[in-house]
């Protein structure tokens, strides 16, 4: 075993670095939300609109780029859950030692944290299956093909797949549900980077808090507009 090897390993294993990582994978994924917020919103400015975005993220790289961005995706968040559940296991360890009300709440938000991670995996997991790998619906029969001007051959109506996914009660509530638990764990998230990385002081604690705040409610309202449109107002079902 090598020097940077020793090295690579020892900051995995250290409490420093684990929480660096977390902060890290933390703000890529608070990068990632607002681009994907902005594509899907791309449906309510029309099919052809959004069904020219999701053609261009599908060519390129022949279609390589945008399945890199999903195991990417994918692996940030399980190195983020993953690393948050060793650093919760080990923190009780110590807490186990000091038991009062202050180290009890803590536990009890890092238990919460835990949960809504996994959810969020969860969830993720079967958005993927459902919109992307298409796993046990029709979305990839023809009945999901339209033209789009400018453009030689049918290519894939993802306007209507989602118009047809959030027609369905139950992957409505469970989207809801999913993006609710996503919403509560960025705003607590979304300080704790700032903490972990000495960037927090008390007084801009308050201000921080109340960002976090404001870019969870604004990352919420974005992605549940879609499925309250079309299932409760009947956005593009007529």
């Amino acid at each position: 075993m090598n020097a940077l090897t020793r090295a690579v390993l020892s900051f995995w294993d250290s409490s420093i670095g684990k929480k660096i990582l977390v902060a890290g994978t933390g703000i890529a994924l608070l990068l990632f939300l607002p681009g994907h917020l902005i594509g899907n919103l791309l449906l309510f400015a029309g099919k052809d609109a959004i069904n020219e975005y999701a053609l261009w993220l599908h060519s390129a790289g022949h279609g390589a780029v945008v399945w890199i961005a999903r195991i990417g995706l994918l692996t940030v968040l399980v190195v983020h859950v993953l690393l948050t559940i060793q650093l919760t296991v080990r923190n009780r360890a110590v807490r186990q030692k000091y038991s009062h009300p202050a180290t009890n709440r803590a536990s009890r938000s890092s238990r919460m944290m835990i949960w809504s991670g996994l959810t969020i995996l969860a969830f993720i997991i079967y958005h993927i299956s459902h919109f992307t790998v298409r796993i046990g619906n029709d979305y990839n029969g023809t009945a999901y093909l339209t033209s789009l001007p400018g453009h030689e051959g049918d290519v894939h109506n993802v306007h209507k797949m989602i118009i047809d996914g959030f027609s369905h009660i139950g992957n409505t509530v469970f989207y809801v549900i999913a993006i609710t638990i996503l919403c509560s764990h960025l705003s607590h998230g979304f300080a704790s980077v700032f903490q972990t990385l000495g960037l927090r002081s008390r007084k801009s604690e308050l201000l921080i808090a109340r960002a976090g705040w404001a870019y969870a409610l604004l990352i919420w309202v974005g992605f549940l507009s879609i499925p309250v449109a079309i299932l409760f107002f009947g956005y593009g079902r007529t």
